[in-house]
């Protein structure tokens, strides 16, 4: 089994400790992201997939990040943390051949550097609040796009890097999940994937997005769904529904279900909770014989 660790975690940046002391109310979220570290690292995984909805994105096309690393900041009330980590290029690869010979739409996308070994990712919070809680816990002050500006010492997993497309229907999703799932049966790597996925963003008037009760309500069949193993429920969720309660989860989970495809994982529901304006929810995955 090279599916070692699967988890829906949220983004929202305040929960990582380096940039606000109290979370922004987020607390029980911070508590669970530290579970869902701890349980990660116990399945010491090769390979650390993330899908993002905040980055880079190529229109009708799941996109992934092939560059050699990643590097980016979060500034938060003055507070700034900063991240430089290794992307595995090989098995980004692989990803994008088995999405491919599935008839996936999909892109590989650089950046900067015209040789993918000196090109550098920007990160966005999507990608460095999971895998701050993952291990890349290092502040790197210098996160130039350049190789060489590359900390001396990794101290997590590479990852990958992956963007959904909203435009595509979402057997697209479940089927790019199944092709992650499949590339690593290919290989002898120990692979967890990540969903990084907030979700309604109108539970508050004063937010940006306003208020809105389709958020609670969403979130409330999001959450149920998941405690009950039926992530492909969520495919009933129709446009209206998503964009009304202005979720940005839905894809990357969707992405889960076909990555789970096959193992007899099992879920532990950590946390749901609304400390700001948008909803939070953590819950990992035990997959046998990892």
């Amino acid at each position: 089994m090279s599916r070692v660790f699967a988890a829906i975690v949220p983004h929202g940046f305040p929960i990582i400790p380096d940039i606000s002391e109290d979370a922004e109310g987020g607390m029980a979220t911070r508590e669970a992201m530290f579970t869902f570290g701890d349980r990660l690292k116990a399945t010491k995984p090769d390979v650390i997939v993330i899908a993002t909805p905040h980055g880079m994105r190529a229109e009708g096309m799941i996109s992934l990040a092939a560059v050699s690393r990643g590097a980016g900041s979060l500034i938060w009330e003055g507070n700034k943390f900063e991240m430089n980590v290794p992307v595995d290029l090989d098995f980004t690869d692989a990803i994008a051949s088995a999405a491919k010979n599935r008839s996936v739409p999909t892109a590989l996308l650089g950046f900067a550097g015209n040789r993918r070994t000196q090109a550098v990712m920007p990160l966005d919070w999507g990608v460095i609040t999971p895998a701050y809680f993952a291990g890349h816990t290092q502040n790197i002050a210098n996160t130039g796009f350049i190789p060489g500006d590359a900390p001396e010492q990794d101290i997590a997993p590479p990852i990958v890097i992956i963007n959904p497309a909203r435009q595509l229907p979402y057997e697209a999703e479940i089927e790019f999940g199944r092709a992650i799932a499949e590339a690593a049966e290919a290989t002898d790597k120990r692979v967890a994937f990540i969903a990084s996925c907030d979700w309604g963003h109108c539970h508050d008037a004063n937010g940006p997005y306003g208020f809105h009760p389709e958020s609670a309500r969403v979130d409330g069949i999001v959450v149920d769904a998941i405690k009950r193993q039926d992530l492909k429920s969520l495919t009933s969720l129709t446009e209206e529904e998503t964009t009304t309660a202005a979720i940005d989860g839905l894809w990357q989970t969707l992405m889960l279900e076909g990555f789970l495809e096959g193992t007899d994982a099992t879920v532990d529901f950590l946390v749901y909770e609304t400390p700001r304006y948008y909803g939070m929810i953590v819950a990992t995955y035990d997959l046998p014989n990892a």
